[in-house]
């Protein structure tokens, strides 16, 4: 209960501090598909809802560097081989240009393990996605699994 009240208001905060002192920031998300076709998605523990792997790239590292240590951080996947990049999209809806690249894995292993920032993961088709999945991870997902050409906004 505490968190529903206090969360708000901290990420209102972090929010209103990230468009000041960061004015462009970059992210890297990995759509991780099985040999069934099917999807990975993760729950954080601190956001609502469904969501394609990845996190904030670091001071001197490549988009597909932050792409595959995310993965790795997030939910033990250990990209094997190519990668390729899907498209670079922008999102203007949390901070004051944030751009986030996106690669397809097909080649990795999974190791899992405890992790403090994901609340639950699992493999999905489109049409199974679990309630709460985000508009953009639908979209992204609904995009590779028709080879849909990507658009410009996340």
């Amino acid at each position: 209960m505490l968190r529903r009240v206090i969360w708000p208001i901290v990420r209102f905060f972090l929010q209103l501090y990230w468009r000041i002192t960061r004015p462009l920031t970059a992210g890297a998300r990995g759509v991780v598909q099985d040999g069934e076709g099917r999807i990975l998605l993760v729950r954080h523990t601190y956001i609502p809802g469904w969501y394609l792997p990845g996190g904030g790239v670091d001071k001197n590292e490549t988009l597909r560097e932050a792409m595959v240590r995310e993965l790795d951080e997030e939910v033990g996947v250990l990209v094997r081989g190519e990668a390729p990049l899907i498209g670079v999209f922008a999102n203007f809806r949390e901070h004051k240009s944030d751009h986030v690249a996106l690669y397809l894995v097909r080649d990795y292993e999974m190791e899992p393990r405890p992790n403090r920032e994901i609340a639950e993961f699992g493999f999905f088709h489109l049409d199974e996605a679990p309630e709460g999945t985000t508009g953009s991870t639908l979209m992204r997902m609904r995009e590779v699994l028709t080879s849909s050409p990507p658009p410009e906004f996340w």
